[in-house]
């Protein structure tokens, strides 16, 4: 009996509603990337197609509610949003939806809906605050001088609303408010970022 409802679990998970976007903009950084975010926010980010060791995490309630939100004004991608303007290249970008059997996908270099435009912009965020997590993980593991450094430019981002999902961050928060071998202004810092994340969850 546990078996059949974890796989009724299972399925119906499976069939919640998703959005994928893709970006593929070669020579810049990140060269390709891969967002996929389900109905309940858990969310999935890659920088290869064939990852096989992607980066998890949790978007809050109300950031999932206006990306799909933004999905639906956009009739979940069944159509075009590539403006035929001649532009400068961005990057491919694709926007897919996936609900059991519907799936629809649109790719685009520009669109002038400002839907996509907003959208895409959630999505590059999500880009941004990755980089911001990679990075800080690497100067706690390699550079522990450039960790305060990497404290500032997450609270620029907290102050421009360019930080997305920050409670991913709160692990390597605690760790460096907690240890002293971390310089005292980024001890500091990270302590108050802490506080500031927990209280937006």
């Amino acid at each position: 009996m546990k078996w059949f409802l974890l796989l009724l679990l299972t399925a119906a998970l499976s069939a919640a509603p998703k959005i994928v976007y893709t970006k593929s903009f070669p020579n810049s950084t990140p060269a390709y990337v891969y967002v996929e975010i389900s109905a309940d926010g858990s969310a999935v980010y890659k920088e290869s197609p064939d990852d096989d060791n992607p980066t998890e995490f949790h978007l809050l309630p109300a950031d999932t509610k206006v990306i799909f939100d933004l999905a639906e004004r956009l009739d979940h991608f069944k159509r075009p949003l590539e403006s035929g303007l001649k532009v400068a290249f961005m990057g491919s970008k694709t926007f897919r939806w996936m609900d059991g059997n519907d799936k629809f996908e649109q790719k685009f270099n520009y669109s002038i809906d400002e839907d996509a435009k907003t959208l895409a912009d959630w999505f590059e965020k999500i880009t941004e605050t990755q980089m911001l997590q990679f990075n800080l993980e690497r100067t706690i593991r390699f550079d522990k001088l450039e960790v305060n450094r990497a404290l500032i430019e997450i609270q620029a981002a907290v102050d421009r609303k360019r930080l997305i999902a920050p409670g991913r961050f709160l692990p390597m928060l605690d760790r460096i408010a907690k240890n002293e071998t971390f310089l005292h202004m980024a001890r500091e810092r990270a302590a108050e970022l802490a506080d500031l994340f927990r209280k937006a969850q």
